[in-house]
């Protein structure tokens, strides 16, 4: 049971969110939150062909309407938004390539961006009222998951419980909802809100589903709101609520501090490698120390990754990845895959690279300890360091202090734009021509009438 020691209520985020418009927003705010619609599109357009993003689809095709006014980019087909918020939620989170916030460490571009376009579409609001939905989505995601803490992380998987709310809350603000009608959205979503890490001892497809049903439930929490249909007060902070259940350490000022003076969209990172996020600091040092001293995989005999406690919760269990997915949370398979390409990119994880005997004989090398200065650190920072012996005997330590991609060694547009064609040829999801329009739209998304069509329909 969580013990709370000063106020901050469910209400009080409520009320800002119903009172967030884009004059609120600063001009950083509004153009990190276009660079960070580029990026997730790229994510989505990149899970099109992926085995659980195809499942998810078939399903929505069986289930959901045939025609409608919201996007599934997967199959360019037009359906409701709650079967689009599913399916393009899904297809995002699946190659690991898209955002992460690292104090809450929650994705919020897969739960946010999915159910304020489908939204969106749906009501025909225009690219600035988009703009700020994505911006309440995001504010909102990642104060509850900063809320809950590090003690909820160890067993929920953030992005599918405090993304939920995420949705919730983007969604309120397309809808207009006053502050009463936001705050029952929020309840509704908090009741909904799972997502347990015990898939990555089996290599499970749930990661996928968690965003799928974050968005969609979030979306569903905000349309019944407001139709009239209640949800808790205090979903947050109630005696039975989301911290009393998920959480040890609810810390009631990462809710609430800062209201309109600090923005998420600004503290958020982009992911540099398609692996998960907490592989990447050891990544940036192992790369950053192997260039320094023009070492080869061949050179090297033994690496320690020094890392905080979550990376051992989460990479822990996968010590034999079997599957692509699987392997980009294993620790020494990315290792092994910087050592060997100089790079762990969506082209680099592959069946032919899970059976290769160089990279397996590698990830052997490399073992993960708990470093105490790593983890005071986390979840703020994410410091990258590593141990690497060589060949000859020789021990020297690199250290990372901002991994690529975080605001402080940010990606830029150009960056981010090629990115985003990558994930695009991966996943067959758009041509180059259609990736160009996407993002001139997008680039230009405060002076756009509607957010309606990215992708023509049916052409592929």
């Amino acid at each position: 049971m969580s013990t709370i020691t000063r106020s901050a209520t469910t209400r009080e985020l409520a009320a800002f969110l119903a009172r967030l418009s884009y004059e609120d927003l600063p001009e950083a705010a509004v153009e990190r939150t276009k660079e960070l619609f580029v990026d997730w599109v790229g994510s989505a357009l990149a899970g099109r062909d992926e085995r659980p993003v195809r499942i998810l689809e078939r399903f929505a095709g069986e289930m959901g309407p045939s025609g409608g006014p919201s996007e599934d980019l997967i199959s360019r087909r037009r359906t409701s938004p709650l079967f689009a918020a599913l399916v393009n939620g899904a297809a995002s989170h699946v190659v690991e390539q898209d955002d992460l916030h690292n104090a809450s460490v929650f994705h919020p571009a897969t739960v946010v961006f999915p159910a304020a376009l489908a939204a969106a579409q749906q009501t025909g609001a225009s690219g600035r009222e988009f703009l700020t939905a994505s911006v309440a989505g995001y504010e909102a995601g990642v104060r509850v998951g900063s809320y809950l803490g590090r003690s909820h992380y160890r067993v929920f998987h953030t992005t599918g419980t405090a993304g939920t709310l995420a949705a919730a809350a983007a969604v309120s603000r397309l809808l207009g909802s006053d502050e009463e009608t936001t705050l029952h959205a929020l309840g509704s979503a908090g009741t909904q809100a799972a997502g347990l890490w015990e898939f990555l001892h089996d290599a499970a497809d749930s990661k996928q589903l968690h965003t799928a049903k974050a968005a969609s439930d979030g979306l569903l929490a905000a349309y019944l709101a407001r139709d009239g249909f209640t949800g808790a007060e205090r979903i947050l902070e109630g005696e039975r609520g989301m911290a009393a259940g998920m959480s040890s350490e609810a810390d009631p000022g990462e809710l609430v501090d800062g209201l309109g003076e600090r923005w998420a969209v600004l503290e958020t990172s982009f992911k540099y490698h398609a692996s998960c996020r907490h592989t990447h600091p050891a990544a940036d040092a192992l790369l950053q120390g192997m260039e320094e001293r023009g070492l080869g995989a061949q050179d090297i005999a033994r690496v320690r990754a020094r890392v905080h406690a979550a990376a051992i919760d989460v990479l822990g269990p996968v010590s034999d990845p079997r599957t692509i997915h699987q392997s980009k949370f294993s620790m020494g398979f990315v290792l092994a895959t910087i050592a060997k390409n100089g790079s762990a990119g969506i082209d680099d994880f592959t069946e032919e690279a899970l059976r290769d005997p160089e990279l397996r004989r590698f990830s052997e090398k490399v073992e993960m300890v708990l470093d105490p200065e790593v983890d005071a650190a986390y979840p703020r920072r994410w410091i990258g360091l590593v141990e690497i012996e060589t060949a000859d005997e020789e021990r020297f330590t690199s250290r990372v202090e901002v991994p690529k991609g975080d605001p402080g060694n940010t990606l830029s547009r150009e960056e981010l734009e090629a990115k985003a064609r990558k994930l695009a040829a991966y996943g067959g999801g758009a041509t180059a021509s259609e990736v160009d329009r996407i993002l001139a739209r997008i680039w230009g998304l405060e002076e756009e009438a509607s957010v309606r069509d990215l992708l023509p329909a049916g052409s592929q």
